[in-house]
């Protein structure tokens, strides 16, 4: 005999929806991100986050999904995603940064942002944005026609 445990859906946000910054475009990404990056670091080790987004384009939160060195990060998709649906996201923007300073997306960058907008559709939750961010400026694939 085995017990299996009981799964329960519940949503408190901690925050009133009429005071959330609405990100109308990747520039206002980019200025909430660097309000939250350890800017100590974002010349070293490289961060992957996610921004959950109301149906109104409304920021609910920030995720840090993964830090990792200079060259890299890991990126689950699996993570991605259960914080955006735990968050109650309507869609995503992808963010991360170059330590290098250098705003290119690499073949790598390209090819997880392809595999993450496919699941995004799956589960009707569209990524909208990925940014590659370094403290001096920042690259939108939206607005490099990249997605």
């Amino acid at each position: 005999m085995f017990c299996i445990s009981e799964v329960q859906l519940s949503y408190t946000p901690k925050f009133k929806r009429s005071e959330l910054p609405i990100i109308s475009e990747a520039r206002d990404a980019y200025n909430v991100l660097l309000e939250h990056w350890d800017m100590k670091t974002i010349n070293l080790i490289e961060h992957f986050y996610v921004l959950l987004l109301s149906r109104s384009n409304k920021l609910l939160g920030i995720y840090e999904v993964s830090k990792g060195g200079f060259a890299g990060t890991v990126v689950d998709p699996k993570i991605i995603f259960i914080a955006a649906l735990k968050g109650c996201a309507s869609t995503i923007i992808l963010a991360h940064n170059h330590p290098s300073g250098n705003l290119k997306p690499s073949q790598s960058d390209i090819s997880i942002t392809k595999r993450l907008i496919e699941a995004g559709r799956i589960l009707d939750l569209p990524v909208v944005d990925h940014l590659i961010v370094t403290e001096d400026g920042y690259l939108s694939f939206a607005e490099e026609g990249l997605l």
